[in-house]
């Protein structure tokens, strides 16, 4: 996601606290929920407790999960299929429902 500020500086400006990040964050509808529910990822990964940093092994293996999942569920659409779903989904993004 690009934006023009990260949510450190956004919390910077707005409140003169970099440590509101996740409050800019929110307001900003960049977490991760907000992104799904947009429409804009097609999941969220788990991380493991205390971050993927702490237990790289865990992040490497629900990320590698995770995307076998979404692999498979191509098996049952044509190529024709998984193109409209693409474009319909790009052509979506930035609409409010």
């Amino acid at each position: 996601i690009y934006t023009v500020a990260s949510p450190e500086a956004a919390a910077s400006i707005l409140w003169k606290d970099s440590t509101r990040a996740m409050d800019a964050a929110t307001n900003m509808k960049i977490t991760a929920q907000d992104l799904l529910r947009l429409g804009i990822v097609d999941g969220i990964i788990p991380e493991p407790i205390g971050g993927a940093h702490r237990d790289g092994g865990e992040g490497v293996r629900a990320t590698g999960a995770t995307i076998l999942k979404a692999l498979a569920e191509f098996d049952a659409l044509t190529r024709e299929e998984i193109r409209q779903d693409r474009r319909e989904k790009f052509l979506s993004m930035g609409r409010s429902s």
